[in-house]
């Protein structure tokens, strides 16, 4: 690497590190680099603070005994929003009247720095995470990217601008109403916005305590999902909304991939391509598959996929409550205080948001809250129809003036998509789609219920790798995205190799498909088995054993399926003597949850059962068996 480059992603910092690049040299030019004048910042690591965060990093791998693995992001650079805690730096919401020194970092810094990174700088933001555009902050808006004189997006503004010119790698935001996801649509970047209570709020300043998220700002997915990786996971705080893995993949065996999109899209803006580029968005949509890449796990268990038109007026109605219901009191207990004592402290825009509170009650406050639930009700209709939606990050990218001019109006229209979000602990994934003709970014989002974040990350990997490749950043000439080599977290599961009635097209395949199996590959045995068909069975069945070692063995055709730990009581309640599940070797390795095997669990069969049963090894397997045997060729 020339020293006039540095490195951009997670990779290539990585990469620089391994060619001999020590962190010392690399961070201080890169913090010489940065303009404490820039917007996009509120204050950066002074060279003290630097080294002292060099010498903890020199400690950690001492302590790590030189073990990469132990740092995964050694040395990799990175920013927060500034409503994030950071032992010794002042926390102020992008107001000064506000701000403290923080006395520990955040739950989220804490865990990034255990994991090697190094902060270096904290990043602006709509006053007090109130806003969708990036211009509430007497630190100054913060420009689009591509474009400046449009707005960033908000509120997370600065931790997209920073990441969207290469600056750093990743920078942490917040989200409530779509501040994790309308920046990432304007800079076109990847903005994960984990589901409600997968990432620990310890020591980030609410916006909604009840609904806030720390969301993660990357280049590509592989940055994303590592960083998202390292940081979630339950801490000593309190949780406002219970988090439950999901399966780390979409959808049922059996049926396509069912995306979920607008119905209606009338409110896109035609002026600026939008209506096209939302068009060439569901286009890209026919080339996605489940598996592009042998060391990605399948995005979802079916084949195929189909696009569903979705009314989205219940998600809608939800999305209204957020600011025109009582959820904005949760703001005014944060700033009560300075509202009543310095109320020319707050930005007159974030002032008039906040001083909504005051025209709801405690009364009104319930009568919300069941009137969410009641929504809540009506939109899992469409969950039962649709495994995920695609939408539009944004229906409009407006100007700077725009803003000026409306700034209520104009922010408003800006969270058409993204408001309900929370309010339902969903996950969402924004990632950029396509450049408009006017040359402007447009984003998507996919949504999928709360704990399908793995799932999520697993199909943004897919988006990024289908068809043309897609912009990054403000035009950012960077490799080819990778394969992440972490992922969220996702439900346990276990690898299941099945030989008889449960292969697909067989009588009992559904026992697998209404325990949300998928398919992980199908092979054949080791040849190290004999298969008979057992008598008297119905449906049906045949037994698998392994021969001893002097004996000959056959390779025998299976399938091997990923199953739900929690579905593996229910499927052995149904497993029949003499059979049952042990442990069974392969030809080949096959990808499973533990990593690549030839070992998985299997059916086995007793060996008292075998005296009587035919060996129909010779047929290779029992389809091929069953095949013969309504041909009359098998007994």
């Amino acid at each position: 690497m020339s020293s006039t480059t540095l490195p951009v992603t997670i990779a290539q910092w990585r990469a620089a590190y391994q060619a001999g690049a020590q962190p010392a040299s690399l961070l201080a030019s890169l913090l010489d680099r940065l303009d404490p004048q820039d917007p996009a910042w509120i204050c950066l690591a002074s060279p003290q603070q630097l080294d002292e965060q060099l010498q903890a990093l020199a400690e950690r791998r001492t302590a790590a005994g030189d073990d990469p693995q132990a740092l995964p992001l050694y040395g990799v650079p990175f920013a927060v929003k500034d409503n994030i805690d950071v032992a010794g730096w002042p926390t102020t919401a992008a107001c000064p009247a506000f701000a403290t020194l923080a006395t520990q970092d955040a739950s989220v810094v804490q865990r990034l720095r255990a994991a090697g990174a190094v902060l270096l700088g904290k990043t602006n933001l709509d006053q007090f995470a109130t806003g969708l555009v990036g211009t509430r902050s007497p630190y100054g808006a913060v420009p689009n990217t591509l474009d400046p004189s449009r707005v960033s997006g908000g509120s997370s503004s600065g931790s997209a601008s920073v990441v969207a010119r290469g600056l750093l790698p990743f920078a942490l935001g917040t989200d409530t109403a779509g501040s994790g996801r309308i920046p990432a649509g304007f800079n076109q970047l990847v903005g994960l916005k984990p589901t409600p209570g997968a990432v620990p709020m310890n020591g980030v300043l609410p916006a909604c305590r009840t609904l806030d998220v720390v969301s993660v700002f990357a280049l590509d997915l592989a940055d994303a999902a590592e960083v998202m990786a390292v940081i979630e996971g339950p801490d000593e705080g309190p949780v406002f909304q219970r988090h439950a893995p999901r399966l780390p993949w979409l959808g049922r065996l059996g049926r396509p991939l069912r995306i979920g999109v607008p119905a209606a899209t009338a409110e896109l803006d035609g002026a600026l391509g939008y209506p096209q580029a939302w068009q060439a968005a569901l286009q890209r949509l026919t080339g996605l598959t489940p598996q592009d890449d042998a060391a990605a796990p399948p995005a979802w268990a079916g084949e195929g996929l189909e696009i569903v038109p979705v009314d989205l007026g219940t998600f809608f109605a939800v999305a209204a409550l957020l600011y025109d219901g009582p959820w904005v009191a949760e703001r005014h207990s944060v700033v009560r205080r300075l509202l009543a004592e310095q109320p020319e402290a707050l930005d007159p825009t974030v002032h008039q948001v906040i001083a909504q509170a005051l025209d709801h009650d405690a009364t009104s406050t319930f009568e919300a809250q069941y009137r969410l639930k009641d929504l809540e009700q009506a939109t899992l209709a469409t969950w039962a129809d649709v495994d995920v939606l695609m939408l539009p990050t944004a229906p409009t990218h407006p100007t700077l003036a725009e803003v000026a001019a409306e700034p209520l109006r104009a922010n408003s229209a800006l969270g058409r998509y993204t408001n309900f979000v929370n309010l339902l602990g969903l996950a969402a994934l924004a990632l950029p789609a396509e450049a408009t003709p006017s040359g402007l970014p447009f984003g998507v989002t996919f949504v999928a219920p709360g704990g399908s974040d793995a799932a999520l990350a697993a199909l943004g990997s897919r988006w990024e790798r289908c068809a043309a490749p897609l912009p990054r950043g403000a035009g950012l000439a960077l490799p080819p995205v990778a394969v992440p080599k972490r992922w969220p977290a996702a439900a346990p599961t276990l690898a299941l190799a099945v030989v008889g009635a449960h292969l697909s097209g067989m009588p009992l395949h559904g026992q697998l498909v209404e325990r949300g199996a998928r398919l992980l590959a199908r092979t054949r045995s080791a040849a190290r088995y004999r298969l008979h068909a057992l008598p008297g069975t119905v449906p049906p069945k045949p037994g698998l054993a392994r021969v001893a070692d002097d004996e000959v063995g056959h390779a025998i055709e299976l399938e091997v399926y990923e199953l739900p730990l929690d579905q593996i009581g229910s499927f052995l309640a149904l497993i029949p003597p003499p059979l049952g599940l042990g442990s069974v070797e392969l030809a080949e390795e096959v990808p499973t949850p533990a990593g690549p095997s030839r070992w998985v669990k299997g059916f086995i069969c007793e060996g008292a059962a075998l005296a009587t049963a035919p060996d129909i090894s010779a047929h290779g397997g029992w389809r091929a068996y069953m095949a013969a045997r309504a041909r009359g060729e098998a007994a």
